[in-house]
């Protein structure tokens, strides 16, 4: 049974290591790996760059239309170095510094990109946080590659997100948008206020929604969400936290926290779950 977790993270506060390093990574340390590029055969060359260290490794999942150099991901870099841990984070196809065109590619293709970054990228158990979207393909990860993945983090999980969002649109709004064959998301974070997801896109992402049955993902998961999320509310993660059939489930609420948990105060919480995760994977292992 999934458990809701309001607590503090007393071990971590208490464990000097775990409490320094989260001073420098949220104090704006970075340590910063050269990038990379992985070239496919059949698929858009992908930019990553990777830290090499101990296992289990740790693989950063962005949001949509974001990137591997966003506040999170360089700080769980900075984190993994003074670890030792492995670490790797990457631009999804169209994005950042990856080949490709945003706008051909759809939630089939990141999560290609994904699997591919665990089948030739890493070595090892890994644990993948997913943040947003990113939240949505680490599910779909563990789900083809359960033997890879030793545990998730959801940073405001977006499962099903696009095609929950469509679902819920007047049917009036629904027809127009496929009559026209496209739809203008809206979003906060860009200057037009909207991204252009075509028809194509929604139809495709349906193929992949999750939370409509049960998801036989058994590893540990810990979903972490704000309660001032304006973009996937946090009854998603709680969806998440219900349908996975681990026993090993914790949801984190954060009564202050936005979308992005990109805050001071929220980036140490990650950290310090991703450092209790590490140490009950290395005690198990």
């Amino acid at each position: 049974m999934a458990s809701t977790v309001f607590r503090s993270h007393c071990k971590a506060l208490l464990n000097g290591r775990t409490f320094s390093l989260v001073q420098r990574v949220a104090d704006g340390a970075r340590c910063k790996t050269t990038i990379q590029y992985a070239n496919r055969p059949d698929l858009p060359s992908l930019a990553y760059r990777k830290l090499k260290g101990k296992s289990p490794g740790v693989v950063f999942l962005p949001g949509f239309a974001s990137t591997m150099s966003g506040q999170k991901a360089e700080a769980l870099e900075e984190f993994c170095k003074s670890l030792g841990h492995s670490y790797l984070r990457f631009d999804y196809t169209g994005c950042g510094a990856s080949e490709g065109q945003m706008e051909d590619s759809n939630i089939g293709l990141w999560k290609k990109d994904v699997l591919y970054v665990l089948d030739e990228l890493v070595e090892g158990p890994q644990i993948l946080v997913g943040s947003s979207m990113g939240g949505w393909l680490m599910l779909l990860a563990a789900l083809a590659r359960p033997e890879k993945v030793a545990a998730l983090v959801g940073i405001s999980t977006a499962a099903d997100h696009f095609v929950t969002a469509f679902n819920t649109l007047p049917i009036e709004a629904r027809k127009e948008v496929e009559e026209r064959g496209s739809w203008a998301f809206p979003t906060r974070y860009n200057s037009e206020g909207s991204y252009t997801l075509s028809l194509a896109f929604l139809r495709e992402a349906e193929q992949h929604c999750v939370l409509a049955s049960p998801i036989p993902v058994t590893c540990p998961v810990r979903l972490i969400h704000g309660l001032q999320d304006e973009d996937v509310s946090w009854h998603v993660s709680m969806q998440v936290a219900e349908r996975v059939l681990s026993s090993d489930v914790d949801v984190v609420l954060r009564k202050g926290g936005r979308h992005r948990l990109s805050e001071r105060a929220d980036i140490k919480l990650i950290v310090y779950t991703i450092d209790d995760l590490i140490d009950k994977l290395t005690t198990l292992g």
